[in-house]
């Protein structure tokens, strides 16, 4: 049943970080990053900045590539004894996996494919090692279609129940600190559509209380989840010193927050 309060009205309440993807598409920037708001320190700034420099620069390297590739496609100076090397630069140098029967396609079909997978949005992701903090982390995922991709998963998408999910789960080696890099714009100079490359399917429900009533509200697919769950995506190791979260007040007694 719906909730309402005291005096008949119904509840709002705010529908999680994916609602921020509306902001982000609102950015007009190259480049955009990141971060998680209690992500806080003031210690090794040196350190920090220097990795979040090292994130930008390696999108930049594949953004150029990418556009390289997509600007060949445009004027047609792709051969087709190109393509199996081209393939296996996009599944080493950038996790992405052509379909099981794409050796059936046509060139020109084959060519249509490669452009659709390169033209898309693309985030570099940090990630520290796995301490045991609370969130998600980085995954391979294979959808209803049988498309294997890397995503970000939160542990409020996890079938705890489901013995071998909390086995991966568990076993988990890095862990999502939300240090993102982000393009948003096409080979063009066009800002994409972000709302083509969300995962609709991928919104949860979350238990709350209000007023000492549990409730269960609705939360759109998190931003750097489900929201860019099509983004073409990749995960590099960043050292622990860039993630310190202050999410209690006592976490401010931790060495990484103390001065200097």
């Amino acid at each position: 049943m719906p909730f309402r309060n005291s005096e008949g009205s119904l509840v709002f309440r705010p529908a999680g970080h994916g609602a921020l993807l509306e902001n982000l598409s609102n950015i007009d920037a190259d480049i955009i990053f990141i971060k998680n708001i209690d992500n806080v320190i003031q210690n090794h700034i040196d350190i920090i900045s220097l990795y979040k420099k090292a994130l930008a620069g390696y999108l930049l390297e594949k953004q150029k590539w990418i556009f390289e590739i997509l600007n060949q496609i445009d004027n047609k100076t792709i051969k087709e004894a190109e393509l199996d090397g081209l393939v296996d630069n996009l599944k080493n140098e950038l996790n992405i996996v052509v379909l099981e029967d794409f050796a059936m396609y046509t060139f020109e079909n084959k060519i249509t494919h490669i452009h659709k997978l390169l033209d898309r949005p693309i985030r570099v992701c940090g990630m520290v090692k796995n301490e045991g903090e609370p969130g998600g982390g980085p995954f391979w995922t294979l959808d209803n279609k049988g498309r294997f991709s890397l995503q970000i998963v939160e542990s409020s998408q996890i079938d705890v129940e489901n013995s071998a999910q909390a086995r991966i789960f568990s076993n988990a080696t890095h862990f999502n600190p939300v240090d993102l890099v982000c393009s948003i714009k096409d080979y063009h100079g066009n800002k994409f559509d972000l709302n083509k490359f969300v995962d609709h399917q991928s919104g949860f429900i979350v238990a709350k209380n209000k007023n000492g009533i549990d409730v269960k509200a609705y939360e759109l697919p998190g931003l750097w989840n489900g929201s860019m769950a099509d983004w073409i995506t990749i995960f590099i190791e960043v050292p622990l010193i860039t993630f310190n979260p202050v999410k209690t007040v006592n976490d401010l007694l931790k060495p990484a927050h103390q001065p200097q």
